[in-house]
């Protein structure tokens, strides 16, 4: 509907974007570049940030800037199941028929892993996300499933992710075997108000829009509710978009984003 009013060619704000397209703040480009160091080094690392804030789309873009003929990726949103569920998952991607008892597949998705890195020459990418609602149990499980060669050996690349309550899990004295072993970590920040002005413009130039439809103040409400969390903001400026295009506005203002965080329930 908004998008003849506006003459815009898409959505500006949907989550169906094109890695290639992702806004390159600060936050984003800091972690992209912490996990570019993971690559070449293996082991495990840890992405933590706020509910919105981009952890996801960025290791989308990580995953699909890798040369699939080297590394093997496999995403988990799974941190709620049992072990042996994980486990069973685990064994799919990696092309192996699971075994019935807990230990012979455990031994299973060990040889897996080092066959696809020492036999096949290509590196097993594991992304365990939303981790903040993981058992203590599922966490345990990690550091000993990841443990080759007495502790000498990377043949994998595993991220742990998940929201900030997941830092704390971590501390926890009987977690240190995991925490200790995590080789990169970083927390994803809010995007600055001038992030936020790029940001909006970013996406309605990808959309089409041949002139401001955001004025500077709708922009700078936009960043106060919303804090600079992406996810919010997308949430914020769509709403503003329907709301423009029900009361012919060709323009959007402060009393615009106001509409749209009482609808949102901000």
């Amino acid at each position: 509907m908004y998008r003849a009013f506006y003459s815009l060619s898409r959505r500006p704000f949907s989550k169906e974007i094109d890695p290639v397209h992702m806004f390159s703040s600060s936050s984003y480009e800091e972690l992209l570049a912490r996990l570019a160091f993971l690559k070449d080094s293996r082991g495990m690392g840890l992405v933590t940030g706020e509910a919105g804030s981009g952890k996801t789309s960025a290791l989308r873009a990580f995953v699909c800037s890798l040369n699939p003929s080297l590394f093997k990726p496999a995403y988990f949103p799974l941190s709620t199941v049992t072990v042996s569920d994980f486990y069973r998952g685990l064994a799919f991607v990696l092309d192996i028929s699971p075994a019935f008892r807990k230990v012979d597949l455990f031994r299973q998705i060990q040889e897996a892993i080092s066959e696809t890195y020492y036999g096949k020459k290509i590196t097993p990418l594991i992304i365990l996300d939303e981790l903040q609602l993981a058992t203590p149990t599922f966490l345990n499980e990690l550091h000993l499933l990841f443990n080759y060669g007495m502790d000498a050996l990377n043949p994998f690349i595993l991220v742990l992710c998940g929201m900030p309550p997941l830092l704390n899990k971590l501390s926890l004295a009987h977690q240190q075997p995991l925490n200790q072993r995590l080789i990169m970590r970083y927390k994803m920040q809010p995007l600055s108000k001038e992030e936020v002005a790029a940001y909006i413009d970013h996406h309605m130039k990808l959309a089409g829009a041949n002139h401001p439809i955001f004025t500077a103040s709708a922009i700078e409400a936009i960043s106060t509710v919303s804090r600079g969390w992406p996810r919010l903001i997308n949430s914020l400026a769509s709403t503003c978009l329907v709301y423009g295009c029900q009361k012919g506005l060709q323009q959007l203002d402060e009393e615009s984003v106001r509409m749209a965080a009482s609808e949102v329930g901000l």
